[in-house]
């Protein structure tokens, strides 16, 4: 269950905004939502209409004139990038740029399996191909022991990175990073494609307009799947590169636009996140980066060939991130215990390491926590974590380093390297970490922008928040919240793969469709009050229009959440068989009564649990009181939980059973009578 947190913008902001402005009042409301005050703050936000110029980045100029002399001097020049979707775009640009004036220039990027960023082995390679001048794009600000051989052995290096520096910086004959302490270019929140977009601008004379023209549609899509924050100068880079996206000149986005389903869609944001980066990031994870590279050089007989290649290696990912997700679910069937961990820590041997960082980001998804994925091969782990709220990774990484052979990573995201040996060791301590310094973990939490007016579901308002345009890191699509919307109709679509809802607002109905969900997985019924937290959109059909909600989150009127969400808090407590106080064991500790409620409200075809929760919680058994009943139940072979499913169910019943017999019960109730004395 995720934490519902709606926003409350100040009516006189929203109203000032609004007066300012040509902005609708949803819009002006959503902007409120995110922290603007004034309307130069919104403008800030979302009102860029030029990149700013590229000599203001620190080092710069210093970059373009070494570059421009190796040109002109006629040296080899290496542009050096990195396996992933950023690093991929950044060296097509650069290396396009220099290939039409002439220079003689070469790419390289490393393998997944030889790691990130510059190492002595490819330095080496580089000095024998005859190499003068490196140019890195989205790396190198950290290599300092790489900078240091490339100076021994005559060549020049040019960094050009996004990445937070450290306290010192690498030898170079100039080091392009916006987040260098002293820069001052008034917008740092680049992706390495768009720093190699300035450089080129930088190498014609500051001419930005001709690198857009050039080169934006690559660098909007490294914005895209880098999740920089699409706010300022990368709003508009991302804006004027889906433009030119659109009528692009280059074969292999065009074919890649085709083999992914999506060229005869308008491009979004959204449309580019789901559907041409992960194909250009699966080489990097699954194969080669280089491939990627050579789609995007390629001529056009080629390109079509290369885009289905990649298309098919995505395919594979998919397969692979099923298979090792599946594999987690199984030894969750084995071991139900390992979800009520406070971080999830999950092994296998031979899963393959590309796709460990988004299966650690669907299983936190999945199960609200944040997650740990190794995989472990010749006796070495090697993993990937995800974290939210205020769980730092880095920060537990940290408190475990005498486990690891290496890790890095940030609050959010990191990686990992240990012995198999230390794993079980790994586990023990990471869950020390987080019980010392968070004995209430972070909760998922969905953010709406406001609770819904009347006034503001018109098509006008709902078709005004495109001017919000494009959605992403930093500028989110906007969800809002609807109280007490009335259940009118439920109706399945798609053959029951999804639902619809027909609800009623302040007595005007709208559409609200839930996605992968069949009418009886909603648990909800007609005439039912409910709370939904949604995206809008417009739905036109025979010249008609409409607004239509997208559901994100839903809850039955009057539903307590802090209630429980804490029930939840504590049965995980109560599985770790942690020391709790009297009042929990009372509230936790079931009669007889209540285990018959709970048993008669699962039915033999099975439920959900969270359908389950909310039938429980309108009869006034919370959260934990029903899961130890389901585990009574389990224990006595009178109900069968599916972890898989997230599903509780009957089983036969061959024989009376008596509720006394259950180990878990009586525990339960010496724990509360042994409070009480």
């Amino acid at each position: 269950m995720r934490k519902w947190v709606i926003g409350k913008p100040d009516p006189q902001i929203v109203s000032a905004l609004q007066s300012r402005s040509d902005l609708s009042l949803l819009c002006c409301t959503v902007l409120a939502a995110q922290g603007c005050e004034t309307i130069s703050q919104a403008a800030e936000l979302i009102g860029c209409s030029e990149l700013s110029d590229p000599f203001l980045l620190c080092d710069m100029r210093e970059a373009a004139e070494r570059i421009n002399e190796a040109v002109d001097a006629g040296e080899r020049i290496c542009i050096f990038g990195d396996y992933d979707c950023d690093g991929v775009m950044a060296t097509v640009i650069l290396y396009s740029f220099l290939s039409e004036i002439g220079a003689d220039v070469i790419w390289k990027i490393p393998e997944r399996s030889e790691g990130y960023g510059l190492n002595e082995s490819a330095v080496h390679e580089m000095h024998s191909d005859g190499v003068q001048l490196i140019v890195t794009v989205d790396n190198g600000i950290s290599a300092i022991k790489e900078a240091e051989l490339i100076a021994s052995l005559g060549m020049d290096l040019v960094i050009t990175d996004h990445h937070q520096p450290g306290k010192m910086l690498p030898e170079a004959a100039a080091v392009v990073d916006p987040h260098r302490e002293d820069n001052y270019s008034p917008f740092r929140l680049y992706c390495g494609a768009g720093v190699a977009l300035l450089l080129v601008a930088a190498l014609n004379e500051g001419d930005t307009e001709m690198a857009l023209e050039q080169f934006g549609d690559l660098a909007a899509i490294a914005t895209i799947a880098d999740v920089v924050s699409l706010t300022g100068e990368n709003r508009y880079l991302v804006q004027m590169g889906l433009q030119y996206l659109e009528n692009t000149e280059c074969a292999g986005l065009r074919a890649l636009r085709e083999v992914s389903g999506i060229s005869d869609r308008e491009l979004t944001a959204s449309s580019i996140a789901f559907a041409l980066s992960p194909r250009i990031n699966a080489a990097g994870r699954m194969q080669s980066p280089k491939l990627a590279v050579s789609l995007l050089l390629e001529a056009p007989r080629k390109a079509r060939e290369l885009a289905e290649e990649l298309n098919t290696i995505n395919s594979s990912r998919k397969e692979c991130e099923a298979e090792i997700i599946e594999a987690v679910l199984q030894s969750i069937a084995q071991n139900p215990q390992i979800l009520h961990a406070r971080v999830l820590v999950f092994s296998g041997h031979d899963w393959h390491y590309g796709v460990l960082g988004i299966v650690a980001s669907r299983l936190q998804e999945r199960f609200g926590k944040p997650c740990i994925v190794i995989s472990v091969k010749d006796g070495v782990g090697h993993g990937s974590a995800r974290s939210f709220g205020n769980f730092s990774i880095f920060d537990c990484l940290t408190f475990c380093d005498e486990l690891l052979v290496k890790y890095g990573g940030h609050p959010a995201a990191g990686g990992l390297t240990v012995s198999e040996e230390n794993i079980p060791a790994l586990i023990a301590r990471i869950e020390q970490y987080a019980a010392e310094h968070h004995p209430e973990m972070p909760v998922p939490e969905l953010h709406a922008a406001c609770a819904l007016q009347p006034q503001m579901l018109s098509v006008e308002q709902v078709q005004s928040l495109s001017q919000l345009e494009p959605f992403g890191a930093g500028n989110p699509e906007p969800v809002f919240a609807v109280e007490n919307a009335k259940i009118v109709e439920i109706r399945p679509l798609s053959g029951g793969l999804h639902t619809k809802l027909i609800v009623q607002v302040q007595n005007q109905t709208y559409d609200a469709l839930l996605f992968r969900m069949s009418p009886d997985q909603t648990g909800l019924q007609t005439g039912a009050f409910c709370h939904l937290m949604v995206k809008l959109g417009v739905n036109t059909y025979n010249g008609f229009s409409s607004v239509r909600m997208i559901v994100q989150d839903y809850r039955i009127s009057g539903l307590k959440q802090g209630k429980i969400l804490s029930a939840m808090q504590t049965y995980d407590k109560y599985r770790r068989q942690e020391s709790l106080p009297k009042a929990v064991y009372e509230a936790i500790c079931p009669s007889r009564e209540e285990c018959i409620t709970v048993y008669q409200a699962v039915p033999a075809k099975g439920i959900s649990m969270d359908q389950l929760m909310l039938q429980m919680y309108q009869k006034d058994i919370n959260y934990c009181k029903m899961r130890i009943c389901l585990d009574i139940f389990c224990e006595l072979g009178l109900m069968q939980q599916d972890f898989r499913e997230n599903k509780a169910a009957l089983c036969p019943v061959k024989r009376k059973v008596d509720l006394q017999a259950s180990d878990i019960l009586r525990e339960i109730q010496t724990k509360l009578k042994e409070a009480s004395e």
